[in-house]
């Protein structure tokens, strides 16, 4: 099945253009400007492999149709490292992914080119509070794949920040039926700057939920639960530490680790339901 890989200006004009049967691959000679995106597109919804940057990682994920990730400046440009996106030499590609891709075991909430506007490319983030509506803050931080312990801030200390609020809830989309086995949360740790989770849940789409408990540490902590297929995980009923007196907890990664549903191929399921969004945060 092809897959196109194009570089536009801000006015949808095509820059640059691959298209090739399995994998695309662009060398673009130039620097980008603001209002440039970089756009991947398949005739189908398919399972596809990208890296539209050198510095980030690659990302699998599930390609409904055309996803445009623009390209970050300003305030946006600094969750990312300051390395990215410079420079007048650029190496991108995007492939679909082969069976032996699409099976092996992976953090199916990795996506380190999501951002606010994406309704295409899976996994996507999205939370019903960030704090003061900042970069830095945002829930695309927290499946990005960076988890610097330490600090707060800009890149390499970006996170998912809640804005003190009480009910804040976090919703990872996957825009298809995956089946998941393990979740870890590596929460902030800029301590004694930041407060912590001593208890979270997590919600699914069929209904389900866990509840597990935290631990003070900016280490990766890892919860096996029962195997399910779900659509989406939700990360609420976030309760903090009374004992300590920092307003600030954050989340630097949540990895949701699985595979595609067993005997179901990707042209084979169901078009998924609708995605969760979160609920409102009380005033």
């Amino acid at each position: 099945m092809p897959i196109s890989l194009s570089i536009e200006d801000s006015k949808g004009e095509t820059k640059a253009l691959a298209i090739h049967d399995s994998q695309a691959c662009l060398a673009y000679s130039s620097r980008y400007k603001d209002g440039d995106k970089i756009r991947v597109s398949s005739e189908k919804p398919a399972l596809v492999i990208v890296q539209l940057e050198e510095t980030a990682p690659p990302a699998f994920g599930y390609l409904k149709g055309s996803f445009a990730f623009p390209i970050p400046f300003g305030a946006e440009k600094a969750t990312y490292s300051p390395k990215s996106f410079t420079g007048n030499s650029h190496r991108i590609w995007a492939k679909i992914a082969q069976p032996h891709e699409v099976a092996r075991l992976k953090n199916l909430a990795l996506n380190p080119y999501d951002n606010h506007g994406n309704a295409t490319f899976f996994p996507h983030a999205q939370a019903n509070v960030e704090t003061r509506g900042e970069a830095q803050f945002a829930a695309r931080n927290a499946v990005n794949g960076n988890a610097s312990p330490g600090a707060h801030g800009n890149w390499p200390y970006e996170s998912w920040g809640i804005g003190k609020k009480d009910d804040a809830e976090l919703v990872i989309s996957f825009g298809r039926p995956v089946y998941i086995s393990q979740l870890v949360v590596t929460i902030r740790s800029d301590f004694p700057h930041d407060n912590w989770w001593k208890e979270v849940t997590f919600s699914f789409s069929d209904e389900s939920s866990e509840t597990v408990s935290l631990a003070k540490t900016g280490a990766p902590q890892a919860f096996s639960i029962e195997p399910r297929v779900t659509e989406w995980v939700s990360f609420n009923t976030l309760i903090k530490d009374e004992s300590d007196p920092s307003p600030y907890p954050a989340l630097l990664q949540l990895e949701a680790w699985g595979t595609e549903p067993p005997k179901i191929l990707p042209e084979e399921a169901k078009e998924p339901k609708e995605p969760k969004e979160p609920k409102e945060p009380k005033e």
